[in-house]
Parts: structure tokens; C-alpha cells; sequence
């Protein structure tokens, strides 16, 4: 759902949602909707919709837009948590399968993310049993993992070598592609003869047991920021920048700032910085306001203002001692002629 300035405040997923959508704007439930959902109402403009594969897609793909958006109608998703991934690491003598939570370049394999966190668990265990690899924990096998019932099939591990080992770990990675139709049906199998020989409760178990693997081994699109859709276009949103403010040429560094206040005893300010249309996060500042008492707003912008701009033109009277003096020097130009400040004299770009 997007507003009248055509931001994203709210992202949602449903099986049929044409029967979502119009669920909230049913008299019966809008008398007895919140005043947040009521708000959201007020605020929405146009709807954007996107189709999907499966239900794990949806999960995947309605928590990285809300990552990406940020939109303030949601809650879930909005923290930094990430979903699961599985780790592991063929450079160790004894691999093994880990969870992980970020993909790290460490020369690793990882596979997923996986949306069903308790059926990736459950596929976790399965592969255990089922191929004798290890899971979690670093090193060689432990004196209670060589032991252990659970990874005696084929053999046990005791009796084999890290060569032997690593072909368990290749299967499992394979199963873990989605190679693994035979294995189903070998499960399903099993289920059926235990459903015919009336025992429900063993056959139960083999069904939860595939619907967890089918979940965790079922091929799913990988949404990255780069594939996310969006219709932010950096190069027209300046142009209508120009255009709206009547400006002889486009702004090719524009900086903002803003103020905050805790109570009045702690006052910050922070500045944000777009060159071209597109954020340029390494130039992104904070400050402490040291001069104003109390909570002034526009004593503290002027501040930071000040702050800001006689840096830069010092620092342009120092890379041009000869020019005029710094404080009577336009701080655009004076940009344009030493670049940006934070940035070495090969990298800058001519700011306006």
C-alpha cells in the first residue's frame, strides 16, 4: 500500500487478496478497527501488487520489502533479524552444518534462506540420521558423536575417515539443493506401509517429516536488494526536483539535515547526503550540539549549518591558499573546486 507521495506504508501477503483487501474496508469491520488500521485507511492512495510461487516466497519476499521500505504500518519484520541460513564450511577436515543468520564472503557454502525456521530444524535432524553428518559444533567428532546412535548409518563414524565423511557431506548438500525426489518417495512409501499396517502414529510422523522437507528442499526465488521491485527512479526524481524548484541545472550533491531532541537535555543533530538521486551513505554525519541550551530547534540547524559549511570552506582555503578569503567564498563553489571533503582529490566529483 502506498500513500499520496507514493510511499510504501504498508506490505502484506495473502493467498486471495482481493478477500483480504476488501476485508478492511467493510463497514462491519472498520466501526470496530483500531485507530492505527483506521489511519492506515485514511492514508492509503494506490496498491501495488506481486505474485509469487509458494507460501515460503511470500514470507521471503514480504520480509525483505518491509526491510527495504521500512513502512511504518508494519511490525513484524522490522528489527535486523534475518532468516535462517544453513553454513557449511568444506575447507574444515570435518565439515559441518550450521545455522546461520548472515552470509558471510569466509569461502563457505550456504544454503537458503529458509522461511519455515521449525521445518529447517526438522530437516536438520533428518539429514543426521539419514546421511551421518554432523551438525552444529566445530572440529573433529566429539568421544559422545562417535558414540552416538544418530550418525552410525551407513557406518559409523568411528570406523571411517574425513575422505569418507566429506561423500555424507556431499549428499546432504545435494539434498539440500533439491536433489531429493527419490528420497520422498522412499519417505512417502514408508508412510503408506505404516498407515496400512494401522499404525497412524508412526505414519503421522513420516507425513509431518516430509511436509518439513518438502518446505526446506523446495526450490524458492532469492530476493536481493538489487532484484527488489521499486519504482524509485534516482535520475527522475531530480529532474522533477529541478522543476519543481526552478533550478538552472540539477543538484548534483544535495545534503539534508535534522534535529533531535531527548527531553531537552541531549540534543543531536544528523546529516544525510544523495548524490545524483542516490544515497551516499559514507558521507553521512552526526553531531553533538555543544552551543544551545535547551530545546531550540532553530538555534541547533544553524549550528550544524555553521559547523558544516565553514569546514568545507576551510578546507578549500587550504587546498587554495591563494584564493579569496574562506568566509566570503560561496560554500557550493567552493565544493565544486576542492570536491567533496571527505573524499580524496582523485575520487571527488564536482558537487553543485
Amino acid at each position: 500500500m502506498r500513500d499520496r507521495f507514493n510511499r510504501v506504508i504498508y506490505v502484506g501477503k495473502a493467498r486471495d487478496l482481493r478477500k483480504r483487501v476488501g476485508s478492511y474496508f467493510m463497514p462491519s469491520k472498520m466501526a470496530v478497527a483500531d485507530l492505527k488500521t483506521r489511519a492506515m485507511l485514511d492514508a492509503v492512495w494506490d496498491f501495488e501488487t506481486h505474485t509469487v510461487n509458494s507460501e515460503a516466497e511470500s514470507v521471503l519476499f514480504e520480509g525483505k520489502l518491509i526491510k527495504e521500505y521500512r513502512p511504518r504500518y508494519n511490525i513484524s519484520f522490522r528489527d535486523d533479524k534475518r532468516f535462517l541460513l544453513v553454513k557449511v564450511d568444506e575447507t574444515e577436515e570435518w565439515p559441518r552444518f550450521r545455522l546461520a543468520r548472515f552470509k558471510k564472503d569466509d569461502g563457505a557454502r550456504y544454503f537458503g534462506p529458509y522461511a519455515h525456521a521449525g521445518a529447517l530444524r526438522q530437516t536438520l535432524n533428518f539429514m543426521r540420521k539419514k546421511f551421518g553428518v554432523l551438525t552444529f559444533g566445530r572440529g573433529s567428532p566429539t568421544e559422545r558423536e562417535l558414540k552416538s546412535s544418530t550418525y552410525q548409518v551407513p557406518m559409523k563414524l568411528s570406523e571411517i575417515n574425513a575422505e569418507i565423511y566429506r561423500q555424507r557431506v556431499a549428499q546432504a548438500c545435494d539434498f539440500l539443493e533439491g536433489h531429493s525426489r527419490e528420497m520422498m518417495a522412499e519417505l512417502e512409501k514408508q508412510m503408506r506401509d505404516q498407515a496400512a499396517k494401522l499404525d497412524f502414529e508412526k505414519a503421522a510422523e513420516l507425513r509431518n517429516m516430509l511436509e518439513d522437507l518438502r518446505r526446506t528442499t523446495r526450490p524458492t526465488r532469492r530476493f536481493t536488494r538489487g532484484s527488489l521491485p521499486s519504482t524509485i527512479d534516482p535520475e527522475a526524481d531530480v529532474r522533477a526536483l529541478v522543476d519543481a524548484l526552478q533550478l538552472t541545472k540539477p543538484p548534483r550533491v544535495m545534503e539534508c539535515f535534522d534535529i533531535s531532541n531527548i527531553s531537552t537535555t541531549h540534543v543531536v543533530a544528523s546529516m544525510v547526503c544523495f548524490r545524483d538521486g542516490v544515497p551516499d551513505k559514507n558521507c553521512y554525519r552526526r553531531y553533538r550540539i555543544r552551543t544551545v541550551e535547551g530545546q531550540d530547534d532553530f538555534a541547533s540547524m544553524a549550528e550544524v549549518v555553521r559547523r558544516r559549511y565553514s569546514r568545507i570552506l576551510l578546507e578549500a582555503r587550504d587546498a587554495n591558499p591563494d584564493a579569496a578569503e574562506f568566509s566570503q567564498e560561496n560554500a557550493a563553489e567552493a565544493m565544486a573546486r576542492i570536491g567533496h571533503p571527505e573524499r580524496s582529490a582523485a575520487q571527488s566529483r564536482d558537487p553543485v
